[in-house]
């Protein structure tokens, strides 16, 4: 008897825990409208940029946004492979990566398989095109991030040790970098290392020494080349040698200042007619600013504005829920796209030195569109599993509640909102980051 009593709840338990694995999640909405919205918008801009410079240099006129829309669809191939793979495969990988980011950025240096253009070895041959690897190494740190902030969070937060680790990891991809030389994509991996320990609750003391240590360092690294030197003092004052060192800043900011708030027209730009070097890559938004006025440039930052909503509202969630490889990665990726387009729009906008950073999803591109469509399928992936996650939590809740009267009482009481608070508000966790329960 009793034997028939244990076999029928084993028996109800798993026919609970497949109603509850058949449950799926949904992909966040916001951020594929935002994703959407900012390739279509590329598609248009880059085919409004790129046709004088295409016959400029002997190629048809719609090279550069055939090229661009090749690049986009095998993105959004790479973006759908992400969105349908465990989050659990890609963490038994993590570990990993630091090895093959290394790898990756010493293979600019191989003869045969490294390629240099203007003096700067950043791009591996792939035959049938140039990949630029640093592209690949910001989302390995990121994935690689979560999975030491989720093992060693404890850690983190109390000792050196455990923040320094990173931080040196950081520091030898960044040696690297500078050989290539790739300045700002150097700094824009420091600034989502950093951003990425804060998240992970990291000393704010005790990370302000390295960041006094690094401050000295990156200023000699500034003026440790002249070329630096230059972009440096030409951001400062551009109209001083507007023909030379200040010569592609002050034609981004004529561009701007011709746009005033609602542009010249969708094709109209005069400064891509070969006045504005890398119009359709580097200084796109310029040209966005030219034909579409402050109307436009706001557009775009609204866009980037959501996918970093999304991205840290989805973060939150996840570590609230104990899914902390999630949460980090979701950080991670919001930390990453919405910094570049940070520096993007503040070199456009003569607020930045040139870095040579593009606008993710907007700049005409290869390697940057690929893995930034990568890193979107990557974080629409966490918000799948979070989401199928609160679902099946929901659905065993009600099952319980609906089997135990008691349980049921004390989530109805649980339920009602409590006086002095707003009703339905819900009660914020902090990120305490220890090990998941």
């Amino acid at each position: 008897m009793a034997d028939g009593s244990q076999r029928q709840q084993r028996s109800g338990a798993g026919r609970q825990a497949e109603r509850l694995e058949s449950i799926a999640g949904r992909f966040d909405g916001w951020t594929i409208f935002a994703a959407l919205a900012l390739a279509c918008f590329g598609v248009v801009m880059v085919a409004s940029s790129s046709v004088a410079i295409a016959e400029g240099h002997g190629f048809g006129p719609f090279h550069y946004l055939v090229r661009h829309v090749v690049f986009l669809g095998m993105g959004l191939a790479l973006a759908l492979f992400m969105m349908r793979t465990e989050l659990r495969w890609i963490e038994g990988y993590a570990q990993l990566l630091p090895i093959l980011a290394v790898v990756a950025l010493l293979l600019v240096f191989l003869p045969g398989i490294g390629h240099e253009v203007n003096g700067a070895r950043r791009w591996v041959n792939l035959g049938v095109s140039n990949f630029q690897v640093v592209e690949a190494v910001k989302i390995m740190l990121v994935i690689w991030m979560a999975s030491y902030l989720k093992r060693y969070a404890d850690a983190v937060q109390m000792t050196w040790a455990g923040m320094l680790k990173p931080l040196g990891l950081a520091m030898v991809m960044v040696g690297l970098l500078l050989l290539q030389p790739d300045f700002g994509s150097a700094m824009l991996l420091c600034a989502v290392v950093g951003g990425m320990l804060f998240f992970g609750g990291a000393s704010i003391p005790r990370m302000v020494v390295p960041v006094m240590l690094a401050v000295p360092a990156i200023a000699i690294l500034a003026v440790a080349e002249s070329y630096r030197v230059r972009r440096l003092t030409s951001f400062m004052s551009p109209w001083e040698d507007p023909f030379r060192d200040g010569y592609q800043l002050t034609q981004a900011l004529i561009a701007i200042g011709r746009g005033e708030w609602f542009g010249v027209g969708l094709g109209g730009s005069v400064q891509k007619l070969f006045y504005l070097p890398e119009a359709h890559t580097d200084f796109i938004l310029a040209v966005i600013a030219e034909e579409l006025g402050f109307a436009g440039v706001i557009a775009v930052i609204a866009l980037f504005a959501v996918l970093a909503w999304r991205a840290m509202v989805i973060g939150l969630r996840a570590v609230e829920m104990r899914r902390l490889f999630s949460g980090f990665v979701a950080f991670g990726i919001g930390l990453m796209l919405s910094l570049q387009a940070l520096v993007s729009i503040g070199v456009n906008l003569g607020l930045l030195p040139t870095k040579g950073l593009t606008l993710p999803l907007v700049s005409s591109g290869g390697s940057s569109v690929l893995m930034t469509c990568l890193a979107l399928g990557l974080l629409l992936r966490v918000g799948y599993e979070l989401d199928r996650a609160e679902r099946q939590v929901a659905r065993a809740r009600r099952e319980l509640a609906a089997e135990d009267p008691v349980v049921e009482a004390e989530a109805a009481v649980a339920a009602r909102p409590q006086r002095g608070t707003a009703a339905g508000r819900r009660e914020r966790i902090a990120p305490s980051l220890g090990e998941p329960a």
